[in-house]
C-alpha cells in the first residue's frame, strides 16, 4: 500500500498527534477540520456561517495539496455542537459542491475541540 502524509501551510496545523490528511493509494482521508485560520490559529467563529466557510476553506486547501478538489469527495462526516445549526451549515456546505453530492452523515455531539460548533472530515478518491 502506498501511504503519503498530506501537509499544507494553507490549512491549520494539527492540534494533536494526527496528520491533516493521509493519501493511501488513491484515497484521501482528511482529518476533522475546525474553523482555525491557518495564518493565525485563531477561530473564525463570528457565526455558524463564517465557521462553516472556514472549515470548508481549510478542507479545500488540503484537497489542493493532494491535487484534488471537492469533486473528488465521496464521503463526509459533519459533527455539530447542536442540531439547530443543521440548516445553516447545510446551506454553506452545499455551495462547495457543483453536482453529485457525496455520501454524508451529520451528527450532534456533546463537545468539539476548542468548543467550536462544527467539525467536518472527508474522504476523497482520485
Amino acid at each position: 500500500m502506498s501511504k503519503q502524509i498530506i501537509q499544507t501551510d494553507n490549512a491549520p496545523s494539527p492540534i494533536g498527534p494526527y496528520s491533516q490528511a493521509i493519501l493511501a493509494n488513491n484515497t484521501l482521508y482528511i482529518s476533522g477540520q475546525i474553523a482555525l485560520v491557518p495564518a493565525s490559529s485563531e477561530l473564525a467563529n463570528k457565526d455558524i456561517q463564517e465557521e462553516t466557510h472556514q472549515v470548508m476553506q481549510n478542507i479545500k486547501a488540503i484537497l489542493a495539496a493532494a491535487a484534488m478538489d471537492f469533486s473528488h469527495i465521496v464521503k463526509t462526516t459533519i459533527f455539530l455542537s447542536d442540531m439547530s445549526f443543521f440548516a445553516e451549515v447545510n446551506q454553506v456546505y452545499g455551495k462547495y459542491f457543483e453536482n453529485d453530492f457525496p455520501a454524508r452523515e451529520t451528527v450532534a455531539v456533546k463537545g468539539l475541540p476548542k468548543n467550536v460548533n462544527v467539525e467536518i472530515s472527508m474522504i476523497a478518491s482520485k
